[in-house]
């Protein structure tokens, strides 16, 4: 399928930091507290990375709307004020990637997913690298084994007829000398 768009990919890793915090107090409400639905976004963005992930062995993810409300602070931060650049993430406890899209048309949250597990192709999983020239850390940290929970957010920048779409991961993937799965 082509695409009227220019995409360009940017795959950011941080170690894992441990936190140790306090168990929340049980609930004291009657009914328990069921989670609520999925958004149509969100649903698409688990779906396609948790397809990829079982593809390659690798349990779900789940989706966390502490890390969805942190990147959708951060896209729009990155829409209003940095005109739709990548976000310097590396700081971040979380693992995380971009995608940035020009051409004003739309990008669903599958074809996001879908980009960033096409670099597939370029990953030897044998010796836990890529082909030369080319780049594979957005794909191996959609399928890191250890990372868990998942958020992510789009923004449309008019200014820039681009869009900019950042996914969080929890624990963060691409700790070096380790395998994805």
């Amino acid at each position: 399928m082509a695409y009227a768009f220019l995409v360009l990919i940017v795959a950011l890793a941080v170690p894992h930091v441990s936190a140790q915090g306090t168990p929340a107090p049980p609930s004291t409400s009657p009914t328990p507290n069921l989670p609520a639905p999925l958004s149509a976004a969100a649903q698409e963005f688990l779906d396609g990375h948790n397809q990829a992930r079982a593809a390659v062995g690798v349990g779900p993810l789940k989706w966390s709307e502490r890390l969805a409300n942190g990147t959708s602070r951060l896209v729009r931060y990155q829409r209003d004020k940095m005109g739709c650049k990548f976000a310097n993430v590396s700081n971040s406890k979380y693992g995380g990637n971009q995608l940035w899209a020009s051409g004003g048309q739309a990008v669903t949250p599958r074809t996001v997913v879908d980009a960033w597990v096409k670099e597939k192709e370029y990953y030897n999983h044998t010796d836990n690298s890529c082909l030369p020239n080319h780049t594979c850390g957005v794909y191996t940290q959609v399928v890191w084994r250890k990372s868990l929970e998942l958020g992510c957010a789009q923004a449309t920048c008019v200014k820039e007829s681009a869009s900019l779409t950042i996914c969080f991961y929890d624990p963060p993937g691409n700790t070096v000398g380790e395998s994805p799965y």
